[in-house]
């Protein structure tokens, strides 16, 4: 007989807990049993991703404190006039447009019903108010009161007031407004000296920089947006001289005329328009570098008004195929649509179809960098212009005159006549003489033609082809054969349309 011990219930009782813990492990560890004979493993214990002693963001805070007295809100209000003469108290009819029984009426019972000159006689004798017309921002670039805004905010306006960011509102003069440039200088009579920013050196903003809007968005008061520098050099349709920085800081209404800083303090541009389809921001802001700010800054301050060198041509950028239909080795440079009559570069000899490549040694990459160099030289100096034509290469010395105002148009051109029609088949065109025997005018053409295609349509002057002039549907014909015959895949036409000139290329390749 074998003998209990009296310890294999324990035993039994030790080896179950020991299983029951072991399934109970597995369970919550996620890791099954395949068998009392495999090994039961667990995973390494895992942890959230965190990175130790993380730099952290740059705040704002300090560069705000040190700018923020600086920032301005301008309140711009213009004189009231009176209404006109010929809107009187009858709905805008005047006295003697009533009919003879009203006008007797009126007559008799008492001059308060007289005629509108009464009328605008008492209300002239009332005081003119000025009332607000535009709200925008503004900052101080000197301690001794001037500072910058739009020209688009001063527009028009007879009373400026600056509001500072403590509250104090104090009255400004306007200094001058350069509006090429959508800048303006006011300046505060005031004897105290002023907190001021400068500006930067802005060839060293680089796209991905942050920057910080400060301004007046919807006349809420001091607002502070940050946000990156998301482009450089923008054109925006705004005039010759657009060479915009891009921002994504939150810019609204209001803001214009304000500054953006780096994150030193400087100013790298001043905030003068949005793209916006609802009239908010999305995030595209569009800034006044710099360096043109100072330097128009600077001579509103000086004078009140900016001088800028003028050359007299219409011109436009060489493209791809313009290139082609001149010979150019690359697609660069200005192309003289038109010089002036009477202006610097057509007294020097500059014609229709040259391409100016080179202003005193700078080369010329497009018209807007060919404006910008001109605009920066001093009327009445001069400028070492360089340019292809028939390709060759020419230099000429011209003395620069002074751009003249924005207002000053250029002369009508002649009608289109009805003078017989040619059609030129091949190339898409119907085409008649003009009337004065300058040109030929298209008066109508294929809309699936390669004319259609280059840009030319009905109403189109064309004046010459390959810098030939042209007077008949014939001269047009054999100036494209003689280009196709050259081997050359377009011609350059020189077309008028409206008040300007402009070249096209024109394809050749009538297969």
């Amino acid at each position: 007989m074998t003998t209990p011990n009296p310890n294999s219930g324990n035993s039994r009782k030790s080896f179950v807990n020991k299983l029951a813990a072991a399934l109970v492990a597995s369970t919550v560890l996620g890791v099954g049993v395949a068998g009392m004979s495999g090994a039961i493993t667990a995973p390494a214990n895992a942890e959230a991703v965190r990175v130790e002693n993380q730099a952290a963001t740059p705040g704002f805070a300090d560069i705000i404190e040190k700018v923020s007295p600086a920032v301005v809100s301008v309140r711009v209000k213009s004189d009231v006039q009176p209404a006109s003469s010929e809107m009187g108290p009858f709905g805008g009819r005047n006295f003697d447009d009533l009919p003879p029984e009203l006008r007797k009426f009126f007559d008799q019972f008492g001059p308060q019903f007289r005629g509108p000159d009464h009328f605008n006689d008492r209300r002239s004798q009332r005081p003119h108010r000025a009332r607000p017309v535009a709200q925008g921002s503004g900052f101080f670039i000197s301690e001794d009161g001037y500072l910058v805004t739009n020209n688009h905010v001063v527009d028009g306006g007879t009373e400026f007031t600056v509001v500072m960011d403590d509250g104090t509102e104090l009255d400004a003069n306007l200094v001058g407004t350069d509006p090429r440039t959508d800048l303006a200088v006011l300046k505060v009579e005031e004897a105290r000296k002023f907190t001021y920013v400068a500006f930067a050196d802005d060839a060293k903003v680089r796209v991905g920089d942050w920057v910080v809007a400060v301004g007046n968005p919807f006349g809420l008061g001091g607002t502070v947006t940050a946000g990156i520098v998301s482009a450089r050099g923008r054109d925006i349709g705004a005039g010759p001289y657009d060479d915009f920085i891009q921002i994504d800081a939150a810019v609204n209404r209001g803001n214009s005329g304000g500054p953006t800083f780096n994150l030193n303090g400087e100013v790298v541009g001043v905030n003068t328009a949005i793209f916006s389809p609802s009239g908010g921001n999305v995030g595209i802001a569009f800034a006044v570098p710099a360096s043109v700010a100072k330097s128009v800054v600077a001579e509103l301050m000086d004078d009140g008004s900016v001088e800028r060198g003028w050359l007299g041509v219409s011109i436009q950028p060489v493209t791809s195929d313009i290139a082609e239909s001149l010979g150019l080795a690359k697609a660069s440079g200005a192309l003289v649509a038109e010089p002036q009559d009477g202006a610097p570069a057509k007294d020097a000899g500059i014609r229709s179809g040259d391409v100016i490549t080179e202003v005193n040694g700078k080369t010329i990459g497009d018209p807007r960098e060919l404006a910008r160099v001109i605009a920066a030289l001093e009327p009445g100096s001069k400028a070492e212009i360089t340019y292809m034509r028939g390709g060759e290469e020419k230099t000429v010395s011209i003395e620069l005159g002074e751009l003249p105002g924005a207002d000053q148009m250029a002369s009508a051109e002649t009608a289109p006549d009805q003078s017989p029609e040619t059609a030129l088949e091949s190339f898409g065109l119907t085409v008649a003489p003009a009337d004065d025997g300058d040109g030929v005018v298209v008066t109508d053409i294929d809309p699936d033609s390669a004319a259609a295609d280059a840009g030319i349509r009905a109403g189109d002057k064309v004046v010459e082809v390959n810098n030939k002039a042209v007077s008949s549907a014939s001269d047009i014909e054999s100036a494209l054969d003689t280009v196709a015959k050259s081997g050359r895949k377009a011609a350059l036409m020189l077309l008028e349309r409206e008040d300007s000139s402009r070249f096209v290329a024109m394809p050749v390749d009538r297969g």
